[in-house]
């Protein structure tokens, strides 16, 4: 199926959600004027339905393959990378010193979202790029950047984060990788790399002319956990003095992950140090390799959560054309009985009204997180300590949205959403990964209910809360939400107990998730409400509301089980529940 980008509705969570304008009034964004902002909104559509999307399908059926060593892509795949390198997309964001447009992070998240909904797992490569570019400019050295950064800004070479080892899974402490100092020769000052890492999201590629893996790695005698971790740097080929490739480091990919989807996505099991001749180079302090690593982390779980809204609004459009095609029964009541669309049934408008509102819903709470963390980055401090809170919720709600969406794609076609001939199914399977990845879910909404509930002293949730109550003059219900989720948070801080938090910490987040959504949303229709964007004036006044009037009531009826406490879950011992 084809892709058409949504352009004013991005253009819209642009302006209204982001404050685009206001960013553009920094002396650091001022090139983010209005005729820049919808060159590369319409632009990066453009290309991605045109290059990126028709590799998406094939992508799916041929996959990546590891042959002799090598990892291959179907064709077209090159081609649509070197075009993606050549007209500089890759380099939005990037910072300007290195070759980079330096604009702000709202649009590369627009640039993302486009390629992504285009094809989600070609758009994996782009991704992980920009969370290593991030890393090298925060805690790399002088010489690192100038080495490594111009090649990563551009796209010519691909990043990669090398965290999760087999036994360790989610605990990054318990790795085993190690860095052995070299103490002499031409590597001096330089380490050894050993160790195994899996699930490397294109670990290894021919697209790009060099990869960078950021690889979390212990070095001798370094303190146990995660205090003793150190990140760095190793090249898939070394780079000389003059910046040209020399020999293959010893690295290679031992196999590729046989996956539920994202198959043109290689997710690698890599190999460092099978010689004893892996070279990396420290990146930042040593044993301070998460912290470099969380530099990357933050925007990497705002890039997942657009994943949710990339692969939302795929499956809508793709049920929305099949729904308008299917000619299937009468329209039950009518006095015709001709058979009709089924697009005019009304459980098929049920789900169709529930995947547009929720895809607009993360969309809009996508774009608001992006723009509090470009205010984050001008200094602006209450921005950047709001970002912190709203990563959690777009990465985990916005990633379980992704799949209620692409599942309720699937019932719309009916039986042929089960067959993979309609494509319906590929939706579903390439989303069923975000929720785990950069964190699960669950970790997310642990990190709401405990680190993030604590800044501040709590102040940092409870004045958003505070924020929408207010702004929801009129909206009853979603101002109920909000004061729902303040009572939640204050019980959560004053009386419930740590397995308290964590046994409502998924229901809290999703409700709070959905309460600023349904705010961010209401802004729009204010917007649309005014005269601007008229072509989505008709649209939003239904979407809008059918989130208002049906997904933030839903979201209220989690506070009884986001305050239920832990008891009921250890009511059986561990043997009893595994029976």
């Amino acid at each position: 199926m084809s892709y058409t980008p949504a352009t004013q509705d991005q253009l819209l969570a642009i302006r209204v959600n982001a404050g685009i304008d206001e960013l553009a009034k920094s002396e650091r964004f001022a090139a983010a004027e209005p005729d820049m902002v919808e060159a590369i909104v319409e632009g990066v559509g453009q290309f991605a339905a045109g290059e990126f999307a028709p590799l998406n399908r094939v992508g799916d059926l041929e996959g990546a393959k590891l042959q002799n060593g090598v990892v291959r892509l179907p064709d077209g795949f090159a081609q649509a990378y070197a075009h993606y390198v050549e007209q500089g997309w890759n380099a939005i964001a990037s910072p300007a010193d290195f070759g980079g447009q330096g604009l702000p992070f709202t649009l590369a998240c627009n640039v993302l979202e486009n390629l992504g909904t285009a094809n989600m797992a070609f758009n994996l490569l782009p991704m992980l790029s920009v969370g290593a570019i991030e890393a090298l400019d925060h805690h790399g050295t002088p010489e690192q950047r100038a080495a490594y950064l111009p090649k990563l800004v551009s796209g010519e070479w691909s990043g990669t984060m090398n965290l999760t080892e087999p036994q360790a899974g989610s605990d990054v402490g318990a790795l085993r990788t190690t860095a052995t100092p070299i103490t002499e020769g031409e590597h001096a000052g330089k380490y050894l790399i050993k160790g195994q890492k899996i699930y490397i999201t294109w670990g290894d590629h021919e697209l790009a002319e060099n990869i960078i893996h950021l690889v979390l790695a212990r070095t001798p005698e370094a303190p146990e956990g995660s205090r003793g971790i150190s990140l760095f740097l190793v090249p898939k080929y070394h780079v000389k003095p003059d910046g040209t490739l020399g020999a293959r480091n010893d690295l290679r990919c031992v196999s590729l992950e046989h996956k539920l989807g994202i198959n043109a996505s290689p997710t690698c099991v890599m190999s460092y140090g099978d010689n004893d001749e892996c070279i990396g180079e420290l990146v930042g302090a040593e044993h301070r390799g998460l912290a470099a690593m969380f530099t990357m982390m933050n925007n990497a779980r705002i890039n997942v959560g657009n994943q949710g809204v990339q692969i939302a609004e795929r499956a809508t459009q793709q049920a929305t054309a099949y729904a308008r095609e299917r000619i299937q029964s009468a329209r039950a009541g009518a006095q015709d009985k001709s058979p009709v669309a089924i697009l005019e049934h009304p459980d098929v408008r049920r789900m169709l009204l529930r995947m547009k509102s929720l895809t607009e819903g993360i969309r809009a709470l996508l774009y608001y997180t992006a723009g509090q963390t470009d205010r984050g980055v001008l200094g602006n401090e209450d921005a950047k300590m709001r970002a912190d809170v709203l990563v959690p919720l777009i990465k985990a709600w916005g990633t379980d949205t992704g799949i209620e969406v692409a599942s309720l794609g699937i019932q719309i076609h009916g039986g042929m959403g089960f067959v993979e001939e309609t494509g319906a199914a590929q939706h579903w399977r390439d989303s069923r990964i975000a929720p785990i990845y950069e964190g699960t879910n669950g970790i997310q909404a642990a990190d709401l209910v405990t680190r993030k509930l604590g800044l501040v002293g709590g102040d940092a949730v409870l004045s958003l809360c505070s924020e929408i109550v207010r702004d929801a003059s009129g909206e009853r219900e979603l101002a109920a939400l909000a004061k729902d989720c303040a009572d939640t948070a204050e019980w959560m801080r004053s009386e419930a107990s740590m397995d308290d938090r964590l046994a409502g910490s998924v229901p809290f987040c999703t409700m709070f998730a959905v309460a600023v959504a349904g705010w961010q949303l209401l802004e729009q229709l204010r917007s649309v409400e005014s005269g601007e964007y008229p072509a989505l004036a008709q649209r939003k006044r239904v979407t809008v509301r059918f989130f208002l009037d049906r997904i933030v009531p839903e979201a209220r009826g989690l506070k009884t089980s986001a305050t239920a406490g832990a008891d009921l879950l250890y009511a059986l011992d561990a043997e009893a529940l595994a029976s």
